[in-house]
């Protein structure tokens, strides 16, 4: 057996890379979001559009995972899932969440937090459709998310005769236990890692109808 890592104190990077001002950070936070969202696609990092799924039901107890975001616009930040899920099963109960993006290569990390609501089916139809055949079986076939299944076989067993059984069909219909959320913020923060870990943390939340922008200690 591999040895045990057991004293992690000396383990730490210094980060190096970049900086946050207050005077060049963009008034909307939307807006902010979109100029580092899109610096980490033109970097062609892993995946820059997977985050952190923050939720909690209703004895406050949180769950956290990872998802991908499938929109991003002023309406909101939109991801998938089935309602049947523990995503869905907290929202229901509980409609706040956050999302975490961090991206190491930049040494940046952006906190989403706000109400979480569905989107309309009509939308959660056409991104369906948008997906690879074999995910779209998936969507059918997994459910309950979560649930306790005997094997990893019997999974296979399941795709594969639904795979079989609409081979010939042009269309599958979305499963009316799938579909799409959309959190709409109320709260970002910017983090720029920092050497002596004096990282840059700068918040907006609205007063007023109006964004504010306030500096954060590390």
């Amino acid at each position: 057996m591999s040895d045990v890592i057991k004293d992690l104190s000396e383990l730490r990077l210094s980060y190096q890379k970049g900086e946050l001002h207050e005077q060049y950070v963009n008034a909307d936070p939307h807006e902010q979001f979109l100029g580092w969202f899109n610096t980490a696609l033109e970097a062609k990092l892993h995946e820059p559009y997977a985050m952190s799924l923050a939720t909690a039901n209703a004895q406050g107890r949180p769950h956290v995972r990872t998802v991908l975001l499938r929109g991003a616009t002023e309406a909101g930040y939109d991801f998938y899932t089935n309602y049947d899920s523990q995503k869905g099963l907290d929202l229901a109960a509980n409609p706040y969440a956050e999302l975490l993006f961090y991206w190491p290569e930049l040494e940046r990390q952006i906190r989403v937090a706000g109400k979480v609501l569905k989107i309309s089916v009509g939308e959660s139809t056409d991104y369906y459709h948008k997906r690879p055949r074999d995910s779209q079986i998936a969507a059918h076939i997994s459910t309950p998310q979560s649930g306790v299944i005997e094997s990893r076989e019997l999974l296979q067993q399941r795709f594969q005769a639904l795979h079989d059984r609409v081979e010939q069909q042009a269309t599958l219909t979305k499963p009316e236990f799938w579909g799409g959320y959309r959190l709409q913020a109320d709260y970002y923060e910017f983090w720029q890692g920092r050497p002596n870990r004096l990282h840059d943390r700068l918040v907006y939340e609205k007063t007023e109808n109006v964004w504010q922008i306030q500096r954060l200690m590390p």
